[in-house]
């Protein structure tokens, strides 16, 4: 027991002493609270975004959809998650170029910039931060879970106490605190995991073998279904579709393309994601698959979610299982800060700074006070939401993702088209919530696929539809211009498509062959796939990178007849 405490302690004692370092190292602006004054370099805002995106799901909440479905659930999450990275330059490099031109913050402030609708601004915030929420609450569920396992404390215990930790650092350090505790949790998360499948699988003989004797009892989950057939071919293009579209809608992934400090570290983070993507996300899928040797039968609901801890107390040593079970506080502390951050942001430069202004009482900048209390709010909603789990990981994230999936019509909308009408786009994102409500009452049909599929047509009909009958005769921002040449586009738009519908292998559905280390041979296609991903993404790069300066330049002297310098 002195081993465990000694090691969590240590633990978290670092990332409390990287929040008063970065406190000491901090200038004392709102931008550099919430941005690190836009100054991370490619590597940083790597780390960073990888840390920040996998999260207690990640480690919790893929063992226990391993422990359920199996190895299908890898390719749509390591292939979905990785293709998903394109959106750091379709989405991320607008944002991050406006973002400098005119001192953005927020996902909201975006919105506004382009379209100078309050109620479109206001009614992006609420969604933002009503459909994180959930996802937030995760976050002291996994700690509840993981102290829990290691020091015997009752579950909500360990979910207050590590919550606590969490405020303090984010109201010490702010966004360079959390960027450095994301850079040091990032590669304690790749490594700890690996140990952990290690550990798990040594007591069958080790990996290959563990995976052979659960493919020997179990063979449905080494099939393309999954068990119980879980994953249709709709159900699985729903999955990658809901990956693409809500991703880049997190507010915490977004406000990092703010703080980027030039175009080409948001270029190398779609290039490197795919790879890690690909590699981690196989270590707790591979847990909860090998788990079911150890633990076939658990209680119905959130159980299999406790999957990796029960595993780790059973047949790894105090050490290793602290070790490891610190690399899942790690993804919960690294998405929970972001969280908090991002949404005490939001409310202080589209929420309170606005009211003051209508109050007659406007303020250049928010007060820094406003932003901490607002963090402690979430931070105690969260713990209330965690109290007593609803569902597990996969059905809240999939809801809560599906929720914030609705605001990407109108995000790219604002940002490449200038006929999008406010009006239509807030009645766009209220319908869609409308029926993100109704598929969770279960009231619509699903076509055989997921909800996401049909939402967000639906919203981006209505958007379309709206703008088109009222968006004449209003003013409306200048069109961004394309990084690349329409025929350049055009071929890379090919060529992408291509390498999703080849993600898509319905032809390996009921192939269930093993390959190497007893996988089965299409979780090394999807690897691979990845890898062939992540060096189109780095062309992709670097052909933007060329063309870009030259098309802004050109776009821009055409609007105010100067030659400006590039963002």
């Amino acid at each position: 027991m002195a081993e465990r405490i000694a090691v969590v302690a240590s633990y978290l004692g670092v990332l409390l002493g990287i929040g008063i370092l970065a406190r000491v190292r901090r200038r004392k602006t709102p931008d550099d609270y919430f941005l690190a004054s836009r100054t991370l370099p490619g590597w940083v805002l790597f780390l960073t975004m990888a840390a920040t995106n996998f999260s207690a799901f990640t480690v919790f909440g893929f063992s226990g959809a391993g422990w359920r479905i199996g190895y299908a659930f890898y390719p749509i999450m390591a292939f979905g998650t990785g293709f998903m990275a394109l959106t750091f330059v379709l989405v991320g490099h607008p944002v991050w170029r406006l973002g400098k031109e005119h001192g953005l913050v927020t996902p909201p402030e975006l919105v506004f910039q382009r379209t100078k609708s309050p109620g479109l601004r206001l009614v992006f915030f609420l969604v933002m931060a009503a459909f994180t929420l959930p996802y937030l609450a995760i976050q002291p569920m996994a700690a509840g879970y993981a102290l829990a396992s290691l020091f015997g404390v009752p579950y909500y215990v360990g979910a207050v106490a590590v919550t606590a930790v969490i405020l303090a650092y984010v109201l010490l350090g702010g966004f360079r605190g959390e960027v450095w505790t994301d850079v040091f949790q990032g590669v304690m998360m790749i490594v700890f995991m690996a140990l952990g499948l290690a550990a798990v699988a040594a007591p069958f003989g080790g990996l290959a073998a563990a995976n052979r004797t659960a493919a020997t009892e179990l063979p449905a989950l080494f099939s393309r279904p999954g068990l119980d057939g879980t994953f249709t071919p709709g159900i699985w293009f729903g999955y990658m579709i809901l990956w693409f579209l809500c991703d880049p809608m997190f507010p915490q992934l977004f406000q990092r393309f703010y703080a980027a400090k030039s175009r080409r570290g948001l270029s190398t983070t779609m290039a490197l994601y795919p790879l890690v993507t690909g590699l981690l996300f196989l270590f707790p899928v591979a847990i909860g698959v090998i788990g079911r040797l150890s633990y076939p039968h658990l209680p119905a609901g959130t159980a299999s979610d406790q999957i990796l801890p029960l595993l780790l107390h059973r047949h790894a040593s105090p050490l290793v299982e602290t070790l490891v079970l610190s690399a899942g506080l790690a993804a919960l502390i690294t998405t929970l800060d972001s969280q908090l951050l991002t949404l005490s942001s939001m409310f202080t430069h589209d929420v309170y700074r606005p009211l003051r202004a209508r109050l007659g009482r406007p303020s250049a900048r928010p007060s820094e006070w406003v932003g901490r209390a607002f963090v402690v709010v979430l931070g105690l909603a969260g713990l209330a939401l965690a109290y007593r789990p609803p569902a597990t990981f996969l059905e809240i994230t999939t809801e809560a993702f599906t929720g914030l999936a609705v605001l990407f019509p109108t995000v790219i909308g604002a940002l490449y088209w200038p006929r999008m009408a406010p009006g239509a786009a807030i009645v766009s994102i209220v319908v869609g919530e409308g029926l993100v409500v109704a598929y969770h009452l279960k009231a619509l049909p699903t076509f055989g696929t997921l909800p996401v599929v049909p939402v967000v047509a639906a919203t981006a009909v209505i958007l379309i539809v709206g703008s088109l009958l009222t968006g004449r005769g209003r003013p409306r921002p200048a069109p961004l211009p394309g990084a690349l040449s329409r025929g350049a586009t055009v071929a890379w738009a090919g060529g992408l498509s291509a390498l999703f519908l080849a993600s898509l292998d319905f032809w390996a559905w009921e192939d269930g062959r093993l390959g190497w280390l007893g996988f089965p041979w299409w979780v090394w296609y999807s690897l691979g796939l990845c890898a062939v991903l992540a060096a189109a993404f780095w062309a992709l790069g670097r052909a933007i990178e060329r063309c870009a300066p030259h098309r802004e330049s050109r776009a821009l002297e055409s609007e105010d007849g100067g030659a400006p310098e590039e963002g």
